[in-house]
């Protein structure tokens, strides 16, 4: 699994582009490496799923997979290419996010 970083595509299933955030800097693979709770809380952008009583994805929620159990930066843990989490859009529960290009191929971990 590649490491994920401020470049990364990360997408809903309906392929709206999550907005990535980091909060360290100094830790770089051509951008900042992101860390735990990087991906969560995120703006969706350009989420196609719309329609009468159906929510778009806008926001992502908790991650549920892709947090290195043993590599961390200043104490967060490095998020890691198998990524999942879920969004708020329509139906909720149902809708994930993912890492569909990690950008980079030099830094890989097992988890």
């Amino acid at each position: 699994m590649e490491w994920i970083t401020l470049d990364s595509v990360i997408r809903c299933d309906h392929a709206g582009v999550i907005e990535n955030v980091n909060q360290q800097d100094w830790v770089r693979i051509e951008a900042p490496v992101l860390v735990d709770d990087d991906p969560e809380g995120r703006d969706i952008d350009w989420c196609p799923n719309s329609g009468p009583s159906i929510k778009k994805c806008g926001k992502t929620l908790k991650v549920h997979v892709g947090y290195s159990t043993w590599i961390r930066i200043d104490g967060h843990a490095v998020v890691l290419s198998n990524l999942d989490g879920l969004t708020d859009g329509t139906v909720p529960g149902t809708i994930h996010y993912k890492v569909e290009d990690p950008k980079q191929e030099f830094v890989r971990a097992d988890a």
